[in-house]
């Protein structure tokens, strides 16, 4: 068996004791609770109940790391029977699943503003998106870009969701003797300030006081959606 020493307590513990899948299982249960400023080997080894050393010899680095946690998640979406559905249907079901996968893991859209995310999982995914567009008799060239606006609109969406899970854990490690659901309700309160000196937004901020200032109706993400599939679907039929 392999051993590797660890420093910090000078004991000799089994390299093999982890294993890679071990390692990115707990990275992403990591991830989704830090976010991406919260995973470091240090934190990983704890979680893992081992040394940062040992992680090392499985994951290159922390880049790797996220790279392999990426690619786990993106692994864990479904793609449609495109024998059994029809183009608009299927791109709307891998739209949804995907947006499910951004606001369950935010960390991801900091992931894809910090580094050039790629792997068999979502190598798989974007190649099954394509066939979606190809299949429904877009040339490549404008699969690629009907892919890319779909795939660019739910990313944006999805934002809105990974900025205030990223602000919440920044308010609860906060030194304030203050919860960090107060400080979230002060924060909320000033942006609600701003808004009141412009005329639209301060008529929706009236009418629906009980809802949050700069949140979207449930179906926003449905409607975008569906005018984004309108206008490639014309742009199919308008073909020669």
């Amino acid at each position: 068996m392999n051993y590797v020493q660890v420093p910090a307590y000078g004991e000799v513990m089994p390299r093999d004791a982890l294993t890679r899948d071990q390692i990115v299982r707990t990275a992403v249960d990591l991830l989704d609770a830090d976010g991406l400023e919260g995973l470091n080997m240090r934190a990983l080894g704890k979680r893992l109940d081992s040394a940062a050393t040992a992680v090392y010899w499985h994951v290159k680095n922390k880049d790797n790391l996220v790279l392999l946690a990426t690619d786990r998640v993106w692994s864990e979406l479904a793609l449609p029977d495109l024998e059994a559905v029809d183009w608009r249907g299927a791109a709307v079901a891998m739209a949804t699943d995907l947006y499910g996968m951004f606001t369950r893991h935010p960390w991801l859209v900091q992931a894809l503003a910090a580094h050039v995310v790629y792997g068999d999982g979502k190598a798989r995914h974007d190649d099954h998106f394509l066939a979606i567009f190809e299949t429904a008799g877009f040339t490549p060239d404008q699969a690629d870009r009907a892919t890319g606006a779909v795939f660019t609109y739910v990313l944006g969406n999805a934002a809105g969701a990974a900025a205030t899970a990223s602000l919440a854990r920044k308010l609860e490690r906060a030194d304030d003797s203050t919860t960090a659901e107060e400080q979230l309700q002060d924060v909320m309160s000033k942006a609600q300030e701003v808004a009141r000196h412009y005329p639209r937004l301060c008529a929706r901020l009236d009418s629906t006081a009980a809802t949050a200032y700069a949140s979207a109706p449930d179906d926003t993400f449905a409607f975008g959606l569906d005018a984004l599939l309108d206008g490639l679907g014309r742009r199919l039929a308008e073909r020669p």
